[in-house]
């Protein structure tokens, strides 16, 4: 009798262990099926935007949010056992709401975000631009034009000025939504960097300017002139009246430089002082007035090779050009006055 009890025992404790297996079996089933059963039986397609810099939790429980997933412990724990929780996709995705939790963890982590073009037309200024994206849904215009204006953040960029002003280049990109306002500004940097070459350095220095002198000069350009033929005349204007000392006295700074420009440019404006009225400061600006595109800075660069001092508008897009004050007071009279020929 005493040495039978051992092998009742051993009995009982096997039967145990096959029941706890059968258990934990089952639980595991239960917990594959779930991981493997959509969340809804009829699918419906539905775009979620997650955050850049969201945690795992935080991106399932919008997927649970919106009807993709019904377990967020479930969710979690799948991502876990897989070893995905830490590699989540930013921007907006596309899910459908009769995806397994499987492929919700597949498209969260592998899925590509659904990207939007937007152009940003060359002589936007960073008020224009951050209207824009805000428009476009791709950020705040408030926090975009904070951002532009933090000289550290610039430096941060490799960019020495006060402000982000004439850097960001102006092209057609293609953004998904969910990026931070500092990364679409720093793609935006980071392009104008791709455009202005080592060679258009060595330009600069060429003619004494630096690349900071370019790209404001460069920016007046852009936005004096609309007309491609008549870049490197606008430019040859400046270039020469810099040469001779004389003031650039050209509308668009002064207009840069007054809060809320209501549009009428007058007299009194062309007068008051300010850092980019260049009727009553000498030289350049303090900086750039807009975002020039690849044209308007190799117009900078290259300017013509005329002795224009002065231009005026003709009403039909394009200037004409004047070697001295004569003949630019005559064409005021034309151009701007009516005055016959």
């Amino acid at each position: 009798m005493i040495i039978g009890k051992p092998k009742k025992d051993r009995r009982k404790v096997l039967v145990i262990l096959i029941v706890l297996a059968i258990v934990a079996g089952s639980g595991f089933i239960g917990v594959w099926s779930s991981w493997n059963t959509p969340a809804q039986e009829q699918g419906r397609e539905i775009f979620i935007t997650i955050p850049s810099g969201s945690s795992f939790v935080s991106a399932s429980q919008l997927l649970v949010d919106a009807g993709v997933v019904k377990s967020l412990k479930g969710f979690v724990f799948l991502g876990k056992i897989k070893g995905l929780s830490n590699s989540i996709q930013a921007g907006e995705l596309r899910f459908n709401t009769d995806m397994t939790p499987n492929q919700a963890l597949d498209t969260l982590v592998r899925g590509k975000a659904v990207s939007y073009p937007v152009t940003i037309p060359e002589g936007y200024d960073i008020h224009l631009i951050s209207a824009l994206l805000a428009e476009k849904g791709l950020g705040d215009a408030d926090r975009i034009l904070e951002i532009a204006r933090d000289a550290e953040f610039a430096r941060g960029l490799g960019i020495s000025a006060d402000s982000l002003e004439g850097f960001l280049f102006p092209d057609t990109y293609s953004w998904p939504k969910g990026l931070s306002e500092e990364d679409i500004l720093g793609r935006m940097v980071r392009k104008y960097k791709s455009v202005f070459t080592d060679a258009m350095r060595t330009r600069a220095h060429e003619i004494d300017m630096s690349e900071f002198e370019v790209v404001i000069l460069a920016s007046i350009i852009e936005r004096e002139t609309g007309a491609s033929e008549e870049r490197e005349q606008v430019s040859a204007v400046f270039h020469n009246r810099l040469k001779k000392g004389y003031r650039l006295q050209t509308d668009p700074t002064v207009i840069y430089g007054i809060e809320n420009f209501n549009g009428d440019l007058t007299k009194k404006d062309l007068r008051t002082d300010h850092p980019y009225n260049t009727y009553t400061r000498s030289g350049l600006p303090v900086g750039p007035i807009a975002n020039p595109g690849k044209a308007s800075l190799l117009a900078a660069l290259y300017p013509a090779k005329v002795s224009y001092l002065y231009f005026v508008a003709k009403g039909d897009g394009t200037h004409f050009f004047s070697n001295n004050l004569v003949e630019h007071n005559r064409a005021v009279a034309i151009y701007q006055l009516g005055e016959a020929p």
